[in-house]
C-alpha cells in the first residue's frame, strides 16, 4: 500500500467516530463560506455628487423608485382628457317647449275667432267685437311662463297670433324637426353660436311668410343651448384608473446605476441612495444568509451520508472522495470567476463543471454525481455573480447543472466510461447548444466574434472536463484503491502480460476463463451486479493454474493425466494451490483487491469430491475438511456468480450430448449443492437472485451448446456431390 493509500486509510479510521464526520462537514462548510464570502460582502462605493464615478455600480437588490413613479403618475394624469357628458334630455325639453308655444298660439287663435265657433255650432249669435292683436298677444303670454315670455321677443308673439292655423302647423313641424336635429348632436359652450346658425339654415327652406319664418327662426335660436357639460366625477375616475395602471418604476437587481467615469448627477445620486450604496450603516444579513444556505446544503448531505449508506467502509470512502472532488471543483470555480472578473469577460463559461459529475459517476454512483452537480450549480450562482452582492447568476447555475447532468447521462451508456474524451466532445456540443439557447432567450445582440468566443468557451468546458477527469482518475484510484470501470477495461486488454501468460502457458484455461467470463457477466447484469467486474475477474480467476498448467484437465491435450500416478493428497495440494497461487500472483502484480478476492474466493470452501472419494477408498479415516479449499467463502455477489459459472462451464463441457433439460438439471444441482454446503452464507445474494442467475446461465449455455445439423460422413458427402 502506497503512502497516499495509508494517509487516506488513517483518515477513514478517524471518520468512524461521529465527531470527525461532523468536523469534516464543518471544514467543507467553512471552505465554501470562505470562497463565497467576497461574493456576498456588501460593496462600499465612493461617489460624490457631480463627479465621475470611479467604477461601474450595479444594484444589489430590486427597489422601487418612488420619485420617478410619482412623476410618471402625474404625467399620465395630465394626459387624461376632461370628460364631458351629453344631456340628451335637453333636446326633448326644448322640443316640448317649442311645441307648447305653437300649440298655445293655435289655441289663442281659436279662442279669439268667433266666426269659426258659429260655423262649428251651425247657428248665428250676436256679433262679438273682434280681439285686437295686442289683446291676442296678451292672452298668449298668459298661457306661457314668465321665463319664456322674457326670452321671446314680442314680435315673435305678434307673428304667431297673426298667422293662421295652417301656417302655425307648418312652422311648428319644421321648427321642432330642426331643433331636434341640432340638439341631438354634442353642443359645447363654444359651439352654441354655430349650432344656432345651423338651425336657422335648416329652417331656411320653409314655404311660409317672412314674418312667420322670422318668428320660427327666433324660437329655434332660443331653443338651442349647450347640452355637453364637464363631468367632474367621471374625469376623476378616469384619472384614477390611469394612475392605477402605472407600473411602479423599479431599480432592478443587477441593473447598472452608473457606469465607470459617468457623471453622478442628482438623479443617479438619488438612485444610489435608494439602492443603499450611500448608507453608512453596516449589515450582517448577507453573511447570515450565506451561512444558512451552507448549513442547509451540508446538513442534507450529512444526513444522507449518515443514514442512507449502510456499508461502513464504502460510506467513508464515498465521503472522502466526495469531499475531495467538491474542494477541487470549488477551487477551480473560484479561480475561473476571479479571472473572468479581472478580464471583464464571460470567461466563466469555460468552467469544467462536468468534471465533478464525471469523477463521481465513475468512482462512486449516479445519485452522488447528481447531488454533486446540483450543489455546484447552486454555489455557482453565487460565485459567478460578478462580485456584486445580492446578485445570483442563475443562468450560470443552470449551465453547470445542465452540463453535469448531460455528462452523467452520456456516461450511463454502455462502454462510454472507457471513452471519456468522446463523452467530453459530446458535452461540448451540448454546452454550446445550451449557451446559445440562453443567449437567444435573453435576446442579446452580439457580434460574430462574441458568438465564436461563447462557442470556444463551451467547447473548452466539455473537453476540459474530460481531460481533467482522465488525468485525475488514476490519482483517486491509487489513493483509495478504487477499481473503476476504466481500470477494469484496461485489465481486460488481451495484451495484458498476465492474460498473455495464460494464453501461452495454459490455453485450455484461457478458453475456459473466457467462457466463464461470458456466463458470469450476463448473470451479474441480470441481477444488477457489476458485469464488467465479473468478466475481468473471470479472466484472471484461474491465473494460479499457470504454475502447473498440465495438472489441470483443460490443458491436457491428448496427454496422460498426471493425477493418475499421484496420491490423492498430492493431487489435492496441487489443485487447491491454484487459488492461493493465483491470489499471490495478482497481489504481486498490484492488482485491485476485488480481482484478488475473486481468484481466492471463487471456490470458497468447496470439497474436492473426486480426490476425497479416492482417498476415502484408500483410507476410511480420511477427514473431509482436509479436502476442502481453504476459502474464504464468497463475500461479493460477483464472486458467488463466478464460482457457479466456473463449475457449470466445466461440468457442461464434460457432457456428451448436452440438451436444454440436462443443462437446466445440472445448473440447478450445482446451485443447490452450494447452497446446502453454505458457500453463500457470507454473501448477500438472495434466493431470487440465484433463480435469475440460474435462468441466465441456462440461456447462455443453450446458446453455446445448441444442437447442430448432423452432417454426413466425408465418403457419403463426396458421393452425394458426384450425384
Amino acid at each position: 500500500m502506497n503512502r497516499i493509500q495509508k494517509f487516506f486509510t488513517k483518515i477513514k479510521g478517524l471518520l468512524v467516530h461521529r465527531f470527525f464526520q461532523v468536523l469534516l462537514f464543518l471544514i467543507l462548510g467553512l471552505f465554501a463560506y470562505g470562497l463565497m464570502f467576497s461574493n456576498v460582502k456588501p460593496e462600499k462605493v465612493q461617489v460624490e455628487l457631480f463627479k465621475p464615478a470611479e467604477q461601474t455600480i450595479r444594484s444589489t437588490k430590486t427597489v422601487e423608485d418612488t420619485y420617478k413613479t410619482e412623476q410618471e403618475k402625474e404625467e399620465i394624469s395630465k394626459q387624461v382628457a376632461d370628460v364631458y357628458t351629453l344631456k340628451k334630455e335637453y333636446a326633448k325639453n326644448k322640443v316640448d317647449l317649442i311645441s307648447s308655444i305653437f300649440d298655445s298660439a293655435i289655441e289663442v287663435n281659436k279662442e279669439t275667432d268667433p266666426e269659426r265657433d258659429k260655423k262649428e255650432e251651425g247657428k248665428e249669435d250676436k256679433k262679438e267685437p273682434l280681439k285686437t292683436d295686442a289683446q291676442k298677444v296678451s292672452i298668449l303670454k298668459e298661457k306661457l311662463t314668465d321665463e319664456v315670455n322674457r326670452n321671446i321677443e314680442d314680435s315673435v308673439f305678434l307673428a304667431l297670433v297673426q298667422a293662421d292655423e295652417d301656417e302655425l302647423e307648418i312652422a311648428k313641424d319644421s321648427t321642432i324637426t330642426a331643433v331636434n336635429n341640432v340638439m341631438s348632436s354634442r353642443i359645447a359652450a363654444s359651439d352654441v353660436e354655430n349650432a344656432k346658425k345651423k338651425v336657422v339654415e335648416e329652417l331656411g327652406y320653409m314655404s311660409i311668410n317672412s314674418d312667420m319664418k322670422k318668428a320660427s327662426n327666433s324660437l329655434a335660436r332660443t331653443a338651442i343651448i349647450q347640452n355637453v357639460f364637464f363631468d367632474k366625477d367621471k374625469t376623476e375616475e378616469q384619472r384614477r384608473k390611469a394612475v392605477e395602471s402605472v407600473e411602479p418604476i423599479r431599480i432592478l437587481q443587477g441593473q447598472i446605476i452608473v457606469e465607470e467615469n459617468q457623471l453622478v448627477d442628482r438623479d443617479v445620486y438619488r438612485q444610489l441612495e435608494l439602492a443603499g450604496f450611500l448608507s453608512t450603516e453596516s449589515t450582517i444579513y448577507p453573511y447570515i444568509g450565506l451561512l444558512l444556505f451552507i448549513l442547509l446544503t451540508f446538513g442534507a448531505f450529512y444526513y444522507f451520508f449518515s443514514f442512507s449508506i449502510s456499508k461502513r467502509d464504502n460510506k467513508y470512502n464515498q465521503l472522502l472522495i466526495f469531499s475531495l472532488v467538491f474542494i477541487l471543483s470549488m477551487a477551480t470555480m473560484k479561480t475561473v470567476s476571479v479571472l473572468a472578473d479581472l478580464k471583464n469577460s464571460n470567461l466563466e463559461y469555460i468552467f469544467p463543471g462536468a468534471m465533478a459529475a464525471m469523477l463521481i459517476k465513475i468512482l462512486l454512483n449516479d445519485k452522488l454525481a447528481v447531488a454533486m452537480i446540483i450543489l455546484l450549480g447552486s454555489y455557482g450562482t453565487i460565485i459567478f455573480n460578478g462580485d456584486t452582492p445580492g446578485n445570483l447568476d442563475f443562468s450560470m447555475g443552470l449551465y453547470i447543472i445542465f452540463g453535469g447532468l448531460a455528462a452523467i447521462i452520456i456516461l450511463s451508456r454502455p462502454n462510454f466510461k472507457s471513452k471519456v474524451l468522446i463523452a467530453g466532445l459530446l458535452m461540448s456540443l451540448i454546452n454550446m447548444a445550451f449557451v446559445f439557447s440562453l443567449i437567444f432567450i435573453m435576446d442579446g445582440h452580439y457580434t460574430k466574434m462574441e458568438y465564436l468566443y461563447y462557442a470556444a468557451a463551451a467547447i473548452g468546458s466539455g473537453v476540459g472536463s474530460a481531460v481533467l477527469t482522465m488525468g485525475l482518475l488514476p490519482f483517486f484510484e491509487a489513493g483509495f484503491g478504487i477499481l473503476s470501470s476504466m481500470k477494469l477495461i484496461e485489465l481486460s486488454n488481451p495484451n495484458h502480460p498476465l492474460l498473455r501468460k495464460i494464453l501461452i502457458e495454459a490455453p485450455g484455461t484461457y478458453h475456459h476463463s473466457v467462457m466463464v467470463a461470458n456466463l458470469a457477466e450476463s448473470a451479474c447484469e441480470a441481477i444488477g451486479s457489476n458485469g464488467l467486474l465479473a468478466r475481468v475477474g473471470s479472466y484472471y480467476h484461474d491465473i494460479g493454474k499457470t504454475k502447473r498448467p498440465h495438472f489441470f484437465i483443460e490443458n491436457q491435450m491428448n496427454e496422460e493425466n498426471p493425477h493418475d500416478r499421484l496420491q490423492p493428497e498430492t493431487s489435492r495440494d496441487i489443485i487447491i494451490a491454484h487459488a492461493v497461487d493465483g491470489g499471490e500472483m495478482l497481489r504481486s502484480h498490484k492488482f485491485p483487491k476485488e480481482i484478488v478476492d475473486i481468484a481466492e474466493q471463487h471456490h470458497g470452501t468447496t470439497l474436492l469430491k473426486f480426490f476425497y472419494h479416492k482417498a476415502k477408498k484408500q483410507d476410511d479415516t480420511t477427514v473431509e475438511a482436509c479436502y476442502r479449499y481453504p476459502g474464504p467463502r464468497a463475500k461479493m455477489k460477483e464472486v458467488a456468480v463466478i464460482g457457479i459459472a466456473d463449475s457449470v462451464e466445466a461440468a457442461v463441457r464434460s457432457m456428451q450430448h448436452p440438451t436444454p433439460e440436462k443443462i437446466e438439471e445440472l445448473v440447478s444441482f450445482i446451485i443447490q449443492d452450494r447452497i446446502q454446503d453454505g458457500q453463500f452464507d457470507e454473501c448477500d445474494i438472495t434466493m431470487r437472485e440465484l433463480s435469475i442467475v440460474k435462468h441466465s446461465l441456462c440461456e447462455s449455455l443453450n446458446g453455446i451448446f445448441h444442437s447442430r445439423i448432423e452432417y454426413p460422413e466425408p465418403d457419403k458427402l463426396g458421393q452425394k456431390v458426384k450425384e
